[in-house]
C-alpha cells in the first residue's frame, strides 16, 4: 500500500493528528476550516463541498490508514513566487476594503490593473481562503519532496485558471502553480495532469515556455470557457511540445474517456519520464455537474486516478471545480480511497453515515452513475486530435 498525505485545514477536529506508525504513507492537507468560507450568495462555487468530502473520509475511516496533517498557510512570500507582489497585496486588502474593489478589479486610485470579473467576487475572509488552499497544495509538494509520502492529497487546492496578475474562473491564487514550483526544486521534470471539465489555462500559460513541466488538460473545448486549449497550442520555445492539450465535446462517456486518457498518458510517461505528477481531479467533469456537460461515472472519473497511480511516480492530488456539490463530495471522497490501493477502495453501493445525510438522497449511495447523454465524441474525431 502506498504512503499517503491528506491535508485538511480543519483544526476543530481531534482526528488530525499525525500517524507515524504508517510504513505506507499516504497524506492529506486540511485547512482551518476551508469548508466555511463562502464566495457570495447564489455563487456555485461552494467551499462547503470540501468539508463534506472530509466528513466522508473520516466517517469512512479512511482517516486510519493515511497520515492526517493540517499544512501551514502560505505566506505572501510563498504566493508570490508565481503571482506579482502587486496583485497578492490587491487581494489582502478586500479584507480592510470594499469587497466590490476585487469584482471591479480597481484600486483606490481606480486604477483597473487585475481584469477580474463578476466570476471571481470579493468575500470576506478572501485572503485567508488563499493561503489554505495555496498552502496545503506547497504543503503536499513538500511532503513528496521529503520522501515521508508517495502520494499527498489536498482536496482545497487545484484552482487551475488564476494567473500571475488576474483571478479568473473562481480561482484567484493557483496553488498548483505553487506546487509544481516546489517539486521543481527537487525534480528535474514534472508531468501535470488536468481532467477538471475545463481547461487548465492559467498551470499551461505559467510553464508554456519550459521543458521541465508538461502539461496535459482533458476538457471540454468550443463555446465554453476558458476558450483555450486548442489541440495545436503546444507550447513555446523551449517548451516547444511540452504542452498536450486533448480537446473533447459534449456527454463523452467512461468507455471514450478512458480509450483516450491512458493512450496518451502512456505515450506522455514513455517520452517524458517525470520525476513527480501533479493530478487535478475537478469533478466538474462529472454527469449531472451543475456547469458540466460530460457524462462520466464516479467510476470513470476515478480510473484515471488508478491508471496514474499506477506508473508508482509520486504524486499529488488536488481538487478542482465541481458544482453539484453533493457528487463532489462522494468523488473526492471515493478517489481518497482509491489512493490507498484496490483492497481500500469504499463500495459505490455504500454510503457512510455521515453529518450531510440530507443532502445524499434519494439513493444514499456513493454511486454518480453516467446518464443517457448524447456522446458527441465520434471514432473519426478522436482520431483527428490525437
Amino acid at each position: 500500500m502506498p504512503r499517503v498525505a491528506y491535508y485538511y485545514d480543519g483544526r476543530p477536529y481531534s482526528l488530525l493528528s499525525l500517524n507515524k506508525q504508517k510504513t505506507n504513507q499516504k497524506s492529506l492537507h486540511s485547512t482551518d476550516d476551508v469548508g466555511a468560507y463562502a464566495y457570495a450568495p447564489h455563487h456555485p462555487m461552494k467551499p462547503h463541498r470540501i468539508k463534506m468530502a472530509h466528513n466522508l473520509i473520516l466517517n469512512a475511516g479512511l482517516n486510519k490508514k493515511m497520515d492526517m496533517l493540517t499544512a501551514k498557510r502560505a505566506t505572501r512570500e510563498q504566493m508570490t513566487k508565481f503571482h506579482t507582489d502587486e496583485y497578492i497585496c490587491h487581494i489582502a486588502q478586500v479584507n480592510q476594503e470594499d469587497p466590490e474593489t476585487l469584482t471591479s478589479g480597481r484600486d483606490k486610485s481606480g486604477d483597473n490593473r487585475f481584469l477580474v470579473g463578476d466570476d471571481c467576487p470579493g468575500f470576506e475572509g478572501l485572503f485567508e481562503f488563499c493561503t489554505i488552499s495555496a498552502g496545503g497544495s506547497i504543503a503536499a509538494a513538500k511532503r513528496i519532496n521529503s520522501g515521508q509520502a508517495d502520494i499527498a492529497i489536498n482536496w482545497s487546492g487545484g484552482l487551475h485558471h488564476a494567473k500571475k496578475r488576474e483571478a479568473s474562473g473562481f480561482c484567484y491564487v493557483n496553488d498548483i502553480v505553487l506546487a509544481i514550483l516546489e517539486l521543481l526544486r527537487f525534480h528535474s521534470r514534472v508531468l501535470y495532469i488536468d481532467i477538471d471539465i475545463h481547461h487548465g489555462d492559467g498551470v499551461e500559460e505559467a510553464f508554456y515556455t519550459t521543458d521541465r513541466v508538461m502539461t496535459c488538460s482533458f476538457h471540454k473545448f468550443g463555446d465554453f470557457f476558458p476558450g483555450t486549449g486548442h489541440v495545436g497550442d503546444r507550447g513555446l520555445g523551449k517548451g516547444k511540445g511540452y504542452a498536450v492539450n486533448v480537446p473533447l465535446k459534449t456527454g463523452i462517456d467512461d468507455n471514450t474517456y478512458r480509450s483516450i486518457f491512458r493512450p496518451v498518458i502512456n505515450h506522455i510517461m514513455s517520452w517524458y519520464q517525470p520525476g513527480a505528477i501533479v493530478l487535478q481531479c475537478g469533478a466538474d467533469s462529472l454527469a449531472e455537474d451543475k456547469l458540466g456537460s460530460f457524462n462520466l461515472s464516479i467510476n470513470g472519473h476515478a480510473d484515471c486516478v488508478r491508471h496514474v497511480k499506477s506508473f508508482n511516480v509520486p504524486l499529488v492530488v488536488l481538487g478542482g471545480g465541481g458544482y453539484t456539490i453533493r457528487n463532489v463530495a462522494r468523488t473526492w471522497a471515493f478517489e481518497t480511497s482509491v489512493c490507498l490501493g484496490p483492497h481500500e477502495e469504499l463500495s459505490l453501493a455504500d454510503l457512510p453515515y455521515n453529518e450531510y445525510m440530507e443532502y445524499f438522497g434519494p439513493n444514499f449511495k456513493l454511486e454518480v452513475p453516467s446518464n443517457n447523454m448524447d456522446n458527441h465524441n465520434s471514432i473519426d474525431y478522436l482520431n483527428g486530435i490525437l
